[in-house]
């Protein structure tokens, strides 16, 4: 008969036990057994640990699934499997800056922990949610590019990666997989993980009666509004401001609230900051607002933003060809629940829109999107 030795590590006490399995064994019941021979591994509960088939890279160390068996994993004698517990601690930054650390199953899939993270922090549709990594070490590739040869595929790469960072794309936002799990796409342990809104599909729906996912699209429309996500005229810009005051400081009080008192780079776009009468503008909104509550506020300000033309639109920074040349011009490409949007790169206004009810086909590349 066949038999398998390999070298089980029990990692809390450092202690590595040969052991011998038949290949057909299944994880669940190698578990078992490691855990009925090695007294060393006779804690916790049993549910809560696994074998880890780690790699000299991190992010390729695997955890073997409870039903497959051991054969299925292509293990060859003197393979060191690792039994340790599969639940770790994991933070989780909320856009208002709070951070909460939240105990994951470091087996599952990103899909599958965001049911548990969205459920921990009091968010129910956790579809509508995912993590952003802010941090990344390698530089993705470019693949931007021209109907020519190779050699002009990055001619004008400095002027698109400039104009991505002023209209704030999500092209660069590092979106995790929800198919892989955070070690299969290099999240350290002491990583704080983004959490942030990526679908709109029932935001209508938030109102005060849901003040946790109410804060979370408040403070994300607001940094959208701020850094030109959102392009707003100074008339709804100092709207915006005044909503904001009465969120940040409660009603207006007449002798306190006046020129002087606002850092304005914290209530207007940059565009906005220097014009005149810009302070007195918003104290005036924020003076209409009334006796608003907190929550009232928030529900007036996400009302009014969804009323933005480019709210819930996620934006990509493409080239377009000219129509009759042989020529690429930069074009944002908009994406809601509802359309696909050809957007004006300078002023974000709609060129086209169709419909996703009317798109008959589409196809994507690495490099090209074709609708």
């Amino acid at each position: 008969m066949v038999v398998l030795s390999l070298k089980i590590c029990v990692r809390q006490c450092n202690v590595v036990k040969t052991m011998q399995f038949e290949p057909s064994t299944a994880v669940y019941d190698a578990c078992r057994i490691i855990r009925e021979r090695v007294p060393e591994a006779q804690t916790g509960q049993a549910s809560d640990y696994g074998l880890f088939l780690s790699d000299e890279d991190p992010r390729k160390g695997i955890w073997l699934e409870s039903g497959r068996t051991l054969d299925y994993y292509m293990l060859r004698n003197g393979d060191i499997l690792e039994y340790k517990k599969k639940q770790r601690p994991q933070k989780i930054k909320m856009l208002d800056g709070a951070v909460k650390t939240v105990m994951v199953d470091d087996s599952k899939t990103v899909g599958e922990l965001l049911v548990t993270i969205c459920s921990r922090i009091g968010i129910t549709n956790y579809e509508e949610y995912s993590v952003i990594q802010e941090t990344v070490d390698e530089k993705k590739e470019d693949g931007m590019g021209t109907l020519k040869k190779d050699r002009t595929l990055l001619r004008d790469e400095r002027k698109m990666e400039k104009l991505k960072a002023k209209l704030h794309t999500d092209d660069d936002l590092n979106w995790l997989d929800h198919s892989r799990t955070f070690r299969e796409q290099g999240v350290d342990e002491n990583e704080t993980l983004l959490l942030r809104r990526k679908f709109f599909y029932s935001d209508q729906n938030v109102d005060s009666r849901d003040p946790v996912q109410l804060n979370l699209l408040y403070v994300q429309a607001r940094d959208d509004i701020l850094n030109g996500s959102h392009p707003v005229s100074f008339e709804k810009a100092c709207e915006f401001g005044g909503i904001q005051a009465q969120i940040q400081f409660g009603p207006h009080i007449e002798h306190k609230h006046k020129p002087g008192f606002l850092d304005l780079k914290e209530f207007l776009p940059k565009e906005y900051i220097k014009q005149r009468g810009a302070e007195k503008k918003i104290f005036q909104e924020h003076k209409n607002c009334g006796e608003l509550t907190e929550i009232e506020a928030k529900v007036k300000y996400v009302k009014l933003a969804r009323s933005l033309r480019t709210y819930g639109v996620s934006f990509f920074l493409v080239k377009e060809k000219m129509k009759s040349k042989n020529k690429l011009v930069p074009r944002l490409l908009g994406i809601t629940k509802e359309s696909v949007m050809r957007v004006d790169e300078k002023t974000k206004d709609v060129v086209q829109e169709w419909p996703l009810t009317t798109v008959k086909r589409w196809a994507a590349s690495p490099k090209s999107f074709t609708l």
